[in-house]
């Protein structure tokens, strides 16, 4: 009897998925399913809508346009919300301090390759990676490694990264990645090479930056989930309104605009197309959510590929605000 009243008091032993963890991983598949499931038929409810609902030809220059916008918007917007959805839950496993483990100690060459893969899973903007950028060079790490990251990290943005896959496909995708990851490495060793640490300023050296929050590691999953919750909200919530710009600018484009008048502007005829389309895109600092639909409105009128994404590119990580502030941590203009 006393043996039995021992096994009794034992506390039981705890499953491998708690109550809650398994509600959180319901939740986030029947959301999941859902998701699958609007996206699936957005085209045809789009065509429905301009056809039946507003009693327009999708032959017409007006019908082209209304229906390019109601397919485009819900469909930008639920692919936004799932990236930033799933970025949301891999930023609680990088965070800065993280990051900057990661990439002390290591040999220039790996580390500009690393740094640049850092920078598609951290996803800083051009202007939140400067302090970053601060960070690294205080922390020791090669100022070559520290560029590959700063030009990685916005340029290659994984909003752009899965709207180019979702409405263009993986060569697309890939080809931005490629590209993308190219650059960064490539700039990155040619800074190591040229040895320009003299050019920081002392004072950068001389910062202590905050070490960011560390418990990243040690989240559970509905905490990392409820992060990813809040990303939307507070992501999607600020961009929306450039996405619906940018949308009806790619609608316009896509409704109105000749497709010989962009074959000559940033067709593959017109050697220059590529140079103007960066210089055009500097100014425009906006984020991916509302440029990619005019990447795929320019697309369809005859803009060459590389072009359109020279332009995209311009536009995400050659930001003047970004120019400014590290001009701020160098000595020479």
């Amino acid at each position: 009897m006393n043996l039995m009243r021992h096994r009794d008091d034992r506390p039981a032993e705890q499953p491998g998925w708690s109550l809650a963890q398994v509600r959180s991983r319901a939740t986030v598949s029947a959301a999941i399913a859902a998701w699958y499931l609007v996206y699936t038929y957005l085209e045809e409810a789009s065509t429905w809508f301009t056809t039946a609902v507003f009693g327009l030809s999708l032959h017409t220059r007006l019908g082209s346009a209304v229906q390019f916008f109601l397919y485009d918007t819900p469909k930008v917007l639920l692919l936004l919300v799932l990236v930033v959805f799933g970025v949301g839950i891999i930023r609680t496993y990088f965070t800065p301090a993280r990051t900057r483990r990661l990439l002390a100690g290591k040999h220039e060459a790996v580390g500009n390759a690393l740094a640049a893969l850092l920078g598609i899973v951290t996803p800083f903007c051009s202007c939140s990676a400067v302090p970053l950028f601060i960070g690294f060079v205080t922390s020791g790490i090669p100022l070559g490694v520290t560029f590959s990251f700063l030009i990685a990290a916005p340029m290659i943005n994984e909003v752009a990264l899965v709207l180019l896959f979702g409405l263009f496909g993986w060569p697309v995708a890939l080809l931005y990645l490629v590209t993308g990851l190219s650059i960064a490495i490539g700039a990155g060793w040619v800074i190591g090479r040229l040895r320009m640490e003299h050019e920081v300023e002392a004072w950068v050296y001389q910062s202590q930056t905050r070490e960011g929050a560390t418990h990243g590691e040690s989240l559970t999953w509905a905490e990392r989930v409820e992060a990813g919750r809040a990303a939307v909200g507070d992501i999607v919530g600020k961009v929306w309104p450039f996405l619906i710009i940018g949308i009806a600018v790619g609608a316009i484009i896509h409704g109105y605009v000749p497709e010989d008048f962009m074959a000559s502007v940033m067709g593959k005829g017109a050697w220059w197309s590529v140079p103007l389309a960066v210089l055009m895109g500097i100014p425009m600092y906006t984020n991916a959510a509302g440029i990619v639909p005019i990447v795929e409105a320019l697309l369809s009128k005859g803009a060459a590929l590389g072009t359109a994404l020279a332009f995209m590119m311009a536009v995400i990580a050659l930001s003047l605000p970004e120019m400014i502030i590290l001009r701020k941590c160098s000595n020479h203009v």
